[in-house]
This record gives C-alpha cells, sequence and structure tokens, in this order.
C-alpha cells in the first residue's frame, strides 16, 4: 500500500520539478533577449520598443533618445515606464529626461536664445518633482531641482476668476528668466 502511494507522490514532485525548471528557463531565456536589446541600444542602435516590454528595456531606448536631444520621442516612454510600476526605474526615467531638458535649456541660454529655453527648464522642474513625489530622498534631483528653480522663477499666478483681465495687466512687468545686471545700480 505503501509503495502505492510513493508513485504517484513521486511523479507528482517530479511534474513540479520540471515545471518549475521549464519555468525557469522560459523567464532566463527572456532575460537574456532584454539583457541583449538593452546592450544594442546602449551600443547606439536604435530599436524600437513595445509597452509591454520590461521598464529596463524602456528606460535604455528613453536614456537613448535623450542624449540624442529626441524629447518628443522619450517623453511617451516616461509615461509607460511610470504605468509599469517599476518605482525605481520610474524615478530615473523621470530625472534622467528632465536633466536632458535641462542640458538642451542651459545649450539655448548660453546662445542667448531665452524664449525656447523657458518651456524647457519649466518642463525639467516637472520631472524633477515628478521624480522626488516618487522617491523623497533622490538628493540629486532636489540639487537640479534648485538649480532649474534658479534658472526659471515660478510667480505666483493672477486669480481671476471669471472676471475680465484689463488691458494693462497683459503687459509683462518682469521676465521669467532672470537677467545678468550689467552696470552700476
Amino acid at each position: 500500500m505503501r509503495r502505492r502511494l510513493a508513485v504517484p507522490l513521486i511523479l507528482l514532485v517530479l511534474g513540479a520539478s520540471l515545471a518549475a525548471a521549464l519555468y525557469f528557463a522560459v523567464r532566463l531565456g527572456l532575460d537574456r533577449r532584454d539583457n541583449a536589446l538593452i546592450a544594442s541600444i546602449t551600443a547606439g542602435h536604435d530599436l524600437a520598443t513595445d509597452p509591454a516590454d520590461p521598464a529596463a528595456l524602456l528606460f535604455a531606448r528613453l536614456h537613448f533618445l535623450a542624449t540624442r536631444d529626441r524629447l518628443d520621442e522619450a517623453q511617451p516612454l516616461v509615461q509607460q515606464i511610470a504605468a509599469a510600476g517599476d518605482r525605481s526605474v520610474a524615478v530615473a526615467a523621470f530625472y534622467d529626461l528632465a536633466n536632458a531638458r535641462l542640458r538642451a535649456a542651459i545649450a539655448h541660454l548660453e546662445a542667448n536664445r531665452i524664449d525656447p529655453a523657458i518651456p524647457l527648464v519649466r518642463l525639467a522642474k516637472e520631472g524633477y518633482r515628478r521624480a522626488l513625489t516618487l522617491d523623497p530622498g533622490f538628493w540629486d534631483a532636489k540639487y537640479n531641482l534648485d538649480i532649474a528653480m534658479r534658472l526659471v522663477r515660478d510667480f505666483p499666478q493672477l486669480d481671476t476668476e471669471g472676471e475680465e483681465i484689463p488691458p494693462e495687466a497683459a503687459k509683462r512687468l518682469w521676465t521669467d528668466l532672470p537677467g545678468v545686471p550689467k552696470g552700476l545700480p
């Protein structure tokens, strides 16, 4: 009687072990494929990604696009990474795209093109804030947000609540981008 119970139990354990080995073999194959794709993107080959891809692969493509000033193409990837649920990769994605925008804004400022720099700095600040929302202790994002805050100030908006804005209020009293003072006061 014991022999009859032992055989099915052994077969059950053997079947479960085989299923686990098959699962891990498939998982290993998928991880190797993802790592090869990440290595290819890192080497400079632009590969298309799918929203169902792992967050690390999406981040590799985002970084590829952000370092090549293709920020409009990188923006949807940030949203896909954030939706994937991997918090640490989402923080890195928001931070990486914000850094790319801040670099582009500084390049505009160095060329004395102020108008295109202002929206880039504002978008960079939003990216740093989103990264800090997910990871409040992320010191690098705090530091870069402080730099971006010094470049373009956030002024409070007028609350009009349905009132018409008089023509005098439409004039800009100061620029968003602080200038460098020249000469004596």
